[in-house]
C-alpha cells in the first residue's frame, strides 16, 4: 500500500507510503513545510501545466560493492522493461496515442514557436506524466488546448496515421473518467481503465469472482490481481498477465533481468524470493504470488530491496486488479535503526487503541520499518511517486507473517529541498497555528505517515468468516482502509507515549500541529486539486475529507472545530484538541468495526455522506485564494540513469550514476529502449 507524507529533531527525514496511492499527499505537505536549501544539486527540472518535475540523488551509491550495484542495475532494468504495461493498463488506446504524439514531436519541422505547438508539447508532457491520457490524480481525461484541426495538420505534416476512433477519443467525451467511483452507477462499465473488456459490468465481476474459492479459506488468493476480465462470445474469461499470455513480451524482458538479478542476490533468502517472482511471471499462478510475498516479506537482510509486479488496486473501481509497479531501494540502516522504535512497539499501540477488544490483534507480527534511498522507479510509481510503501497487501500475510514498511528518504528529501510556496500563511487561522506548523509541522507530518504505515495498516483484524475488504466494502474498500490508517496515526499523535519513546521533543505541540494540518488540508487546501463543481473521486482525498468532515460535525455542539470568517476568508480553527483526539478515537473504533464486520452500508454512508460532495462556496474561495501562488500542485520525478562501464570482455566493472538531460529526453529514451509491447494488446 502507498501513502503520501517526517524530519525528527534528530534530523531524520522519514515517511511511509501506504497505499498508492496517495503519491501526491507529499506535494501538499511540501507546500506548507519550511524551505530547505541545499547547494550544488538542482532538484527542479521544469514546471508545466499543474505539474512540477523534480530529480533525486542516490545517497550511498559509491559505498555499494560492484555486486550490489549490479543487483540494483538489473532490478531497475527489469522494472523499466514493464513500463508499457502500466500505459496499457491505464487505457486501451494509450500506447497508440503515445506513439503518434511522439512521432509528431520528433519529426515535425514546422513552426515550433506558435502557441498551438506549445500547447501540443504541454499536452504530450502531461500524457507522459500520467502514463496515458487521463490525469494521474483526478482520473479525468486530459483536455488538449489545441484544436482538432491543428492536430490533423501535425499528423499530415509528419505522415503519422491513427484510426478515426483513436483520433476522436483525444477530443470527445467518451471514456472521460479512468476510474469512476461514483455511487449508484456501474463503476466498471463507466471506467476507462483497461482492466475489463467491453461489455463487462459490476455484476459480471462480482458473479465471476463470487464463484471462486481458495483452497485454504484462511489464506484467500488474490483473485483477479494479474489479469484482464473480458467477454469472449458472451462468456467471461481472464487474460492472465504472464509469459506467453497478456503482456507476455514485456514480461519475458522482466524475467530476463530478474534472472540476472537472482544471479547476484545478496543472500539465499533474497535469491529464493526472486526465484518465486520469476516463477510467478512465468505461470501467472496466484498461489506462487502468495508464496513469493511470504518469502519476500521474510527476506529482510541485505542492502538492496525492491518492489516489482502487479500490486496496488486503486485503479480498479472494484479493487481486484493490480497496476504494474516497481521501486528499487538501497537501505539506510542508520536512519532505519533510529526509527525501528515504532516497529518494536507495534503491540503497545494495538493494545492501547480504542478498538473493540474483538477487533484487536493479540499478536502484531513482523512489521519491519526502514528508511531507504530510491535508485529507480517505473510503472505506477513513476513519474508520480509515493514517499513510502507498506506491503504486502494481503490481510492474511500481514497477520501471519508481517509486512515491510519503507520510507523513501531521498524522495522526501528532494520534495523538501525543492522549496515551498508560501500557501501556509494564506490558510492558517492565526499566528499560533502558523508557528506550530513552522516548528513542528514536518515532524508531525512524517510521524503521522510512519504511524499510518507501521501501526495503522498492521492494526486490527477481520471477524471470523468475514471476506476480504475488497469483497465486502467493494468500491469503498480503498478509501476506508486509508482513512482507518490515518485515524490510527491521528489518535496517537496526541499521546505522550511518543515523547516517552524519544520520537518527539514535545508531544502536545507536535500533535496540535498535526491536527491543525490535517483539518486544514481535509476541509480546505486539498481542494486546489479539483476543478470547481467536481466531486472528490480519489481514495486518499476522500478519506481526508470524510475524516475531517465527520470530526467537524461531531464536535459542532461543543465548538471543537470552529469555522471562522475573517475579512471575507474562511478558516477552520481547533478550539479543543483533547476532545478532537476523543472524536478521532471514536471514528477509528467505528471504521475498524466497519472493516471487521464488512458493513458495506455503513461504509457507503460514511464515504458518501462526508467524503464525496464539496462545499462549493468554500471550494470557489480556496481556488480564488490560491491563484496568487505559482507553484504547481503536483510533483513527479525523472529517474537517475545507471550507466554500466564494461571491460574488454564485456563484463561490467563499474556502474555510474548520471542525471538525464531532462524530462522530455528521458521519456523519449524510455519509449525507444523499453518498447516491448504492441500498440494494441
Amino acid at each position: 500500500m502507498k501513502l503520501n507524507k517526517i524530519l525528527f529533531f534528530i534530523a531524520i527525514t522519514i515517511s511511509v507510503m501506504a497505499c498508492k496511492k496517495d503519491p501526491n499527499v507529499k506535494d501538499q505537505i511540501s507546500e506548507e513545510e519550511q524551505e530547505v536549501v541545499e547547494e550544488k544539486f538542482d532538484y527542479v527540472v521544469e514546471q508545466f501545466a499543474d505539474l512540477k518535475i523534480l530529480r533525486y540523488q542516490i545517497p550511498g551509491w559509491d559505498n555499494l560493492t560492484l555486486k550490489e550495484q549490479k543487483l540494483v542495475y538489473y532490478l531497475t532494468q527489469a522494472g523499466l522493461s514493464g513500463r508499457d504495461i502500466m500505459w496499457d493498463q491505464n487505457y486501451r488506446h494509450n500506447l497508440t496515442i503515445r506513439a503518434a504524439l511522439e512521432k509528431v514531436y520528433t519529426s515535425y519541422d514546422g513552426n515550433k514557436n506558435s502557441e498551438d505547438w506549445k500547447a501540443f508539447e504541454t499536452y504530450l508532457k502531461r500524457v507522459w506524466f500520467s502514463n496515458g491520457i487521463h490525469h494521474h490524480y483526478s482520473n479525468d481525461k486530459i483536455k488538449p488546448e489545441f484544436s482538432q484541426d491543428y492536430l490533423s495538420s501535425l499528423l499530415a505534416a509528419t505522415g503519422t496515421e491513427i484510426s478515426k476512433e483513436v483520433y476522436e477519443v483525444i477530443f470527445n467525451d467518451s471514456d472521460a473518467k479512468k476510474v469512476n467511483q461514483s455511487k449508484g452507477v456501474d463503476n466498471v462499465a463507466l471506467s476507462a481503465v483497461n482492466f475489463y473488456g467491453p461489455g463487462v459490468t459490476n455484476a459480471d465481476v462480482e458473479s465471476f469472482y463470487g464463484k471462486m474459492k481458495s483452497p485454504n479459506q484462511d489464506r484467500p488468493l488474490s483473485f483477479g490481481l494479474n489479469s484482464q476480465l473480458v467477454k469472449d462470445n458472451g462468456e467471461l474469461k481472464e487474460r492472465v498477465y504472464k509469459s506467453g499470455g497478456l503482456y507476455g513480451k514485456a514480461i519475458d524482458e522482466i524475467i530476463k533481468w530478474l534472472e540476472k538479478a537472482k544471479g547476484v542476490a545478496e543472500n539465499k533468502a533474497q535469491g529464493d524470493a526472486l526465484g518465486l517472482l520469476i516463477e510467478y511471471y512465468r505461470t501467472g499462478d496466484l498461489q506462487t504470488w502468495d508464496d513469493y510475498n511470504v518469502a519476500w516479506t521474510a527476506a529482510t537482510e541485505g542492502n538492496i530491496d525492491y518492489i516489482n509486479s502487479f500490486i496496488e488496486v486503486y485503479n480498479d473501481p472494484l479493487g481486484y486488479r493490480g497496476s504494474y509497479e516497481t521501486i528499487v531501494q538501497i537501505k539506510d540502516f542508520d536512519m532505519s535503526k533510529k526509527m525501528s522504535v515504532l516497529s518494536e512497539n507495534a503491540q503497545w499501540f494495538e493494545d492501547n487503541s480504542p478498538l473493540m477488544e474483538e477487533h484487536k490483534k493479540k499478536n502484531v507480527v513482523g512489521v519491519s520499518y526502514k528508511v531507504v534511498a530510491v535508485a529507480g522507479e517505473a510503472g505506477d510509481a513513476s513519474p508520480s511517486t509515493p514517499i513510502g510503501v507498506n506491503l504486502p497487501n494481503a490481510n492474511w500475510i500481514r497477520a501471519a507473517v508481517g509486512s515491510k514498511s519503507v520510507s523513501l528518504g531521498n524522495i522526501i528529501g528532494a520534495y523538501n529541498n525543492a522549496g515551498g510556496s508560501g500557501r501556509l500563511k494564506e490558510f492558517v487561522h492565526d499566528n499560533e497555528e502558523f508557528e506550530l506548523e513552522e516548528k513542528y509541522g514536518q515532524v508531525a507530518d512524517k510521524l503521522h505517515t510512519a504511524l499510518h504505515e507501521v501501526v495503522g495498516h498492521a492494526s486490527g483484524q477481520l471477524n471470523p468468516g468475514v471476506g476480504e475488504t475488497k469483497e465486502t466494502l467493494k468500491n469503498y474498500a480503498s478509501t476506508m482502509e486509508e482513512g482507518r490508517a490515518d485515524l490510527v496515526g491521528l489518535y496517537y499523535l496526541m499521546d505522550p507515549k511518543l515523547q516517552e519513546l524519544g520520537l518527539v521533543e514535545d508531544w502536545e505541540k507536535t500533535g496540535k500541529a498535526a491536527y491543525d494540518g490535517y483539518i486544514r488540508n481535509g476541509l480546505m487546501t486539498q481542494l486546489i486539486r479539483l476543478n470547481l463543481g467536481d466531486d472528490v473521486e480519489e481514495a486518499h482525498m476522500r478519506n481526508r475529507q470524510w475524516v475531517s468532515a465527520w470530526a467537524f460535525e461531531q464536535g459542532a455542539k461543543e465548538n471543537v472545530i470552529e469555522k471562522v470568517t475573517k475579512e471575507g476568508k474562511t478558516y477552520f480553527n481547533i478550539n479543543d484538541y483533547k476532545k478532537l483526539h476523543e472524536i478521532f478515537g471514536r471514528l477509528l473504533r467505528e471504521t475498524q468495526r466497519i472493516k471487521s464486520e464488512g458493513d458495506f452500508k455503513a461504509a457507503e454512508a460514511l464515504v458518501e455522506g462526508y467524503g464525496v460532495k464539496v462545499d462549493q462556496a468554500i471550494h470557489a474561495e480556496v481556488l480564488k485564494r490560491n491563484e496568487q501562488f505559482t507553484s504547481a500542485p503536483y510533483s513527479g520525478f525523472v529517474n537517475p540513469v545507471l550507466v554500466p562501464e564494461m571491460d574488454e570482455n564485456g563484463e561490467i566493472i563499474k556502474i555510474n550514476v548520471t542525471q538525464p538531460e531532462g524530462f522530455t529526453a528521458q521519456m523519449l529514451e524510455y519509449s525507444k529502449n523499453y518498447n516491448f509491447l504492441p500498440e494494441v494488446n
